[in-house]
């Protein structure tokens, strides 16, 4: 027997899939301007300044209200990780890799813009319409490079994973992580430092001569533009190699 699956009730409103009452009064709210005035509290005061009560008082309802639209914070998280993201840019026009490259920076530079969304982002995958319309974008930016739509699909994680890991390294090192507060570590040159006292260069060879040789010194942590391009040149240069082996393989298998 085929399990019976459902999505949860707030990713249904976000598709628009609830049913229209065509009777009573007007609602004075929507999911979208639940969403938006969350996704306000959030940037100015991160995911702890979130809640039922705090987002009903700025739409200006009761928290009762709210729950005929997210049944819970879980839920009210879910919407904002989706209506948080901006249409994504177009590939049309563009060479695979400029694409590639733009949509990896894109959704680092949504990370950066909204900090909060960090844990959010690591731990659901993308349901709504906004988050999926990326996913397709980049999956359209690879038709004809000869790769299956399994690989497509992992090169979006793949990407995605860089720029979710790149933003929380950037967040630690720059003393943005709360598990760091009091401790001093600010920055790459404190941790480089903390790691040097750390390492015995018997255990850890490389990385202590590494650390001790200034390789995280004056890197102003790893918000260098430098450090990010680095990584994804390095991503790019893989998929390029996967599309050139599945090239090769191709005029072998047509001979």
């Amino acid at each position: 027997m085929t399990q019976e699956r459902s999505l949860p009730p707030v990713v249904e409103r976000m598709w628009g899939r609830e049913p229209v009452p065509r009777r009573g009064p007007r609602p004075r709210i929507d999911l979208p301007a639940i969403a938006s005035a969350a996704i306000e509290i959030a940037d100015a005061e991160g995911l702890p300044g979130v809640s039922m009560a705090s987002v009903a008082s700025r739409v200006g309802v009761a928290a009762t209200a709210l729950y005929r639209y997210v049944g819970s914070k879980e839920e009210l998280l879910t919407a904002m990780a989706d209506f948080v993201v901006p249409e994504p840019p177009e590939p049309a026009g563009r060479p695979w890799r400029d694409y590639l490259a733009l949509w990896a920076r894109a959704q680092r530079d949504i990370l950066l813009e909204h900090r909060w969304l960090l844990p959010i982002a690591r731990l659901t995958p993308p349901l709504g319409p906004r988050r999926l319309l990326w996913l397709d974008r980049l999956l359209a930016a690879l038709d004809g490079m000869g790769l299956d739509e399994g690989e497509k699909i992992n090169v979006a994680s793949s990407l995605a994973g860089y720029a979710l890991t790149d933003v929380a390294l950037v967040t630690t090192a720059g003393g943005g992580d709360a598990q760091f507060e009091d401790t001093g570590i600010d920055g790459a040159d404190a941790y480089g430092e903390v790691l040097a006292g750390l390492l015995d260069p018997r255990t850890y060879p490389a990385l202590s001569a590494a650390v001790r040789g200034g390789a995280l010194r004056g890197a102003e942590g790893w918000a260098d533009d430098d450090d990010f391009r680095f990584g994804l040149e390095l991503l790019l240069d893989g998929v390029e190699a996967l599309i050139a082996r599945r090239a090769s393989e191709g005029e072998v298998g047509g001979k």
